[in-house]
């Protein structure tokens, strides 16, 4: 900081704004509002399922945020909402000890998320690119995106014809309009399907008339009860999803805007870790990047770090205020399934566009079947019960591509040490024929 400003009037619709640069306030402002719209669905979803106070979840998510921002040195946009890895784990750390304890797993995670985040940063970033290499990082990002399908769905079946409108106003004014109401599609979509439904009597005032204007959330301390300690290990799974999420931003947003963004790797993962211990001992949800917002910087080509700052100061201050937090915490469903719809399309494509980019090879059998078979236990939600821990499909699935992909590596290299050479890993480059 400060941002070096961008004028919109001279942006082409094939320019982005990067990191380090910013439209004006007015336009950054706008911009921070959508990613606060996109983030703030599935932010709330996670203490509702798990009985933690959403306000809470929503104040150290702004925090969170903000301490990524510095960690990463503004570098690297994101946006830490709340982690649904969790909410197995949590469910059953609850039943066993009550709420303190599941926090006394949520701050475990954390923690040990920020070593492996130390480590990387000095171990350097070249291994990464070995373990995740192209065709691997591009299936992580696009089955996580594939795995939201279900929950668009669910909202969207909610209210079939509110999605629909809300999904064509996105559609529409992306194709329609250029410069700043063409970036802002997004934000437009939401708009026009709140408006269509206060209009025709679909929002639910309630709890915004008895929700005071200002006020502080409810604060919890985590227990680490002794004899539960060893319970605590059913959170340690957890922490490889974190990995993959994060990872998988990293190689999203470097993807979208052709940087080398694997040096911050290890930032990210300090960061993310920090903020989960942080809200941990607060009584707040764990945190992760989320792909929603990956969504809104693919829609909208603008991945300036200033529109995160607004977004979570935005998170801090309907935070303090439960009015303002019920009113947007009553956006209908069918709104929800429209926009949803689209931005986890986005994110799933996203990984597409890392493989066509990195020119992958799916000629290649390792390729073929750690990419598909990944994707379908994805979005199959595979699930895999081991005890009481459960393990769905982002995890899963991220496994499942981890190891088809260097086992078969492994295999065709003992193959080629036989006297047959290994298949290349990428097509080679087009010729001017070609």
């Amino acid at each position: 900081m400060p941002w070096r400003r961008r004028d919109a009037s001279d942006l082409t619709a094939t320019e982005i704004v990067l990191p380090e640069e910013r439209l004006g306030w007015g336009r950054t402002i706008g911009l921070g509002m959508q990613h606060v719209v996109a983030m703030f669905g599935a932010t709330f979803l996670v203490p509702i399922i798990t009985g933690f106070p959403p306000s809470t979840t929503l104040l150290f998510s702004g925090i969170g945020t903000i301490l990524f921002l510095l960690v990463t040195g503004n570098r690297l946009p994101s946006y830490l909402g709340s982690s649904f890895a969790f909410l197995a784990p949590v469910a059953a750390a609850t039943t066993m000890g009550g709420q303190g304890f599941a926090l006394a797993g949520i701050v475990l995670v954390g923690a040990l998320l920020a070593i492996v985040g130390v480590i990387v940063h000095f171990a350097g970033t070249r291994w990464i690119s070995a373990v995740m290499p192209p065709v691997v990082s591009g299936t992580i990002v696009a089955l996580i995106g594939f795995n939201l399908a279900p929950a668009a769905k669910g909202n969207f079946e909610k209210d079939p014809l509110l999605s629909i409108i809300t999904l064509g106003a996105i559609i529409l004014t992306a194709v329609l309009f250029r410069g700043l109401i063409g970036r802002l599609a997004i934000l437009v979509g939401v708009v026009v399907g709140y408006v269509v439904a206060w209009l025709t009597g679909g929002v639910d005032w309630s709890k915004v008339e008895d929700a005071p204007l200002i006020g502080l959330p409810q604060f919890q301390m985590p227990s680490f009860d002794p004899a539960l300690l060893p319970s605590l290990l059913l959170f340690v799974p957890v922490v490889l999803p974190l990995i993959a999420e994060n990872l998988g931003h990293v190689k999203g947003v470097g993807q979208l805007i052709d940087r080398d963004l694997d040096p911050l790797a290890g930032r990210a993962l300090i960061a993310d870790g920090g903020a989960t211990v942080l809200a941990g001992l607060f009584g707040g949800s764990a945190t992760t990047t989320y792909g929603e917002n990956i969504g809104v910087m693919s829609a909208t080509r603008v991945f300036s770090t200033a529109a995160y700052w607004v977004a979570a100061i935005t998170a801090i201050l309907l935070a303090l205020s439960p009015k303002v937090g019920e009113i947007i915490f009553a956006v209908p469903a069918g709104v929800l399934g429209g926009v949803t719809t689209a931005l986890y399309g986005l994110i799933g494509i996203i990984g597409v566009r890392i493989w066509i980019e990195n020119r992958v090879d799916f000629s290649v059998p390792k390729h073929q079947f750690a990419a598909g078979v990944g994707l379908i236990v994805a979005i199959a939600n595979y699930t895999l019960t081991a005890g009481e821990l459960v393990f769905e499909g982002i995890v899963l699935g991220t496994v499942a591509t981890l190891v088809i992909y260097h086992l078969m590596g492994g295999l065709e290299r003992l193959r080629g040490g036989r006297g047959e050479a290994p298949r290349e890993d990428h097509a080679p480059p087009a010729t001017a024929a070609g």
